[in-house]
C-alpha cells in the first residue's frame, strides 16, 4: 500500500506515484477466455478504487474537446459489474482541456485535478472544496505525498512548469516551485521525492513538509540528439525509466502519428548517480512516438517498451548493472495506453488497435498473446486502466469504459 493514498488495490492512476502499474497480490485471475462489458462515456480518462466495491470514473467534456478550450470534468461512482452510474458529480470547472487525474486520498475522499482546477469530493461525488490553480493552462494530474499533500503542475512544451502543493483539507496552496524548463509528462514520486520529466531533462525535488526544493540529481536525456520530449517516468529497481519522442499528432489513434524523424528510445537513469544513464532504441523505425510509460517487472527484471506510431513492442532482460539484453519483440501490437502488470501470472495487460480498440494479455517473458477481447469504439486508448474488485480489469479508451473479465 502507498502512504498518502487510500488503502485499496488501485487508489490512483498507474496504481500509485511510482507508476509501476503493478497489480501485486490483487491481480485478477484471467482465463481461459476474456470477455468485455462496455459502456459509452464522455472522454473516459481513468477508474480508481476506493472502499470495497467502490469504483470511480473520471470523464471530461467531449463536446468541446479541442486542446485549450474551456471544458469541464465529471466524476461518477459506477456499478462494479454493469458500469452504470450510481452517483455523479456536478460539472466540475476545468478550463483548458487535457485529460486530468483522479485519486482516492488516505482520508477517504476523492481528489481530481483537471484543467486549472482542483476539487475534493466525497464518496457520493459531492464537492467539498475547490481551488483554481494560478496558471491558466491545463494541469497534468497530480500525486499524493506520504503526508497527504497534493502536488500538481501545469502542462506546456513552451512555458516552464510550476509545481504547486495543495493542502488536502482545504486545497489551499501551501508551496510552489518553478521548474527550469517546460514539462509535458505527469509527475511521479517515491516517498517525499518528486520526479519531473521536462522537455529535455529529468530532475528531482524533495518535499520536507514545508518546502519543495530541487536537489542536484538531473539528467539531460535529449543532449545533442533530435529527439522530442519524454513522458511519464516509472521508478523501479533503483532507476528512473521513461520513453522519449513524445510529441505526436494523436487523433483517433497513435499509429503513424509521430512527429520526430528519429526512432523513439527507452531512457534509464540511475537514482543514485544521474551520470549512469542509457538510451536504448525501441523499434529503430523513423517517426517513433509514444504518449505513456513503459512497464518494469522488478521481480523478473524485465523492461517492456513500445513505439505506438509504428505498432511495435519490445522487451529486455535487465542486468544487475542496468544494461538491457534483448528478450522478445512484437512488430504487430498497437499499444498506446498505460498498461497493467500481473506479476504472479507473469502477464502484461495492454491494448491493440485495428480501427477499433482491443485489450490483449501478453506473457511478459515471451511476448505471446494469451488472451484478447474487443471493446470497440473508434479511438485507440491512450489513458488509464485499473484493477477491479471481482477478478476483473477496467479499461478506458476515451469514448468507452469497459470491464474485462473471464467467465467463472
Amino acid at each position: 500500500m502507498t502512504p498518502g493514498y487510500y488503502q485499496s488495490p488501485w487508489p490512483g492512476e498507474d496504481g500509485g506515484p511510482t507508476r509501476r502499474a503493478d497489480a501485486g497480490s490483487h491481480a485478477p485471475v484471467l482465463g481461459p477466455a476474456l470477455h468485455a462489458t462496455t459502456r459509452r462515456s464522455l472522454m473516459s480518462t481513468m477508474t480508481v478504487l476506493g472502499a470495497p466495491g467502490d469504483v470511480f470514473l473520471l470523464t471530461h467534456d467531449a463536446l468541446r474537446s479541442t486542446v485549450g478550450a474551456a471544458t469541464c470534468a465529471r466524476v461518477e461512482r459506477i456499478d462494479p459489474i454493469t458500469l452504470a452510474p450510481l452517483a455523479r458529480s456536478p460539472r466540475l470547472a476545468g478550463g483548458p482541456m487535457w485529460p486530468g487525474g483522479l485519486a482516492v486520498h488516505g482520508n477517504g475522499d476523492l481528489y481530481t485535478v483537471y484543467g486549472r482546477w482542483a476539487h475534493r469530493l466525497d464518496r457520493d461525488c459531492r464537492v467539498k472544496a475547490a481551488q483554481q490553480l494560478p496558471i491558466n493552462q491545463p494541469h497534468n494530474s497530480f500525486i499524493i505525498l506520504p503526508d497527504g499533500m497534493i502536488v500538481t503542475k501545469n502542462l506546456s512544451d513552451k512555458r516552464p512548469a510550476r509545481l504547486t502543493v495543495l493542502h488536502p483539507e482545504t486545497l489551499a496552496i501551501v508551496a510552489e516551485l518553478p521548474c527550469p524548463e517546460p514539462s509535458i509528462a505527469r509527475l511521479s514520486a517515491d516517498g517525499m521525492q518528486v520526479y519531473v520529466v521536462g522537455t529535455r531533462s529529468i530532475m528531482r525535488c524533495h518535499w520536507d513538509g514545508g518546502t519543495l526544493a530541487w536537489d542536484d540529481w538531473a539528467h539531460d536525456y535529449v543532449g545533442d540528439t533530435q529527439q522530442s520530449y519524454g513522458w511519464d517516468v516509472v521508478i523501479a529497481l533503483g532507476h528512473a525509466w521513461f520513453m522519449d519522442n513524445g510529441r505526436h499528432r494523436y487523433r483517433t489513434s497513435m499509429i503513424g502519428r509521430g512527429v520526430a524523424a528519429t526512432a523513439n528510445r527507452l531512457i534509464r537513469v540511475s537514482l543514485t548517480d544521474p551520470r549512469d544513464a542509457s538510451a536504448t532504441t525501441i523499434s529503430g523505425r523513423a517517426g517513433g512516438s509514444i504518449t505513456n510509460p513503459p512497464i518494469i517487472d522488478g521481480d523478473r527484471r524485465i523492461a517492456v517498451a513500445f513505439d505506438s506510431a509504428n505498432r511495435f513492442m519490445r522487451a529486455w532482460r535487465i542486468e544487475n548493472d542496468g544494461t538491457l539484453k534483448p528478450l522478445w519483440e512484437r512488430p504487430d501490437i498497437g499499444c498506446a495506453s498505460h498498461m497493467i502488470l500481473l506479476p504472479q501470472a507473469g502477464r502484461l495487460v495492454t491494448n491493440d488497435y485495428d480501427g477499433t480498440e482491443q485489450v490483449v494479455v501478453l506473457d511478459i517473458t515471451t511476448g505471446a498473446a494469451v488472451l484478447r477481447a474487443r471493446v470497440g469504439g473508434i479511438t485507440q486508448g491512450v489513458v488509464f486502466p485499473s484493477l477491479g474488485w471481482n477478478d476483473d480489469i477496467y479499461w478506458c479508451s476515451m469514448r468507452r469504459v469497459a470491464r474485462l473479465f473471464s467467465a467463472g
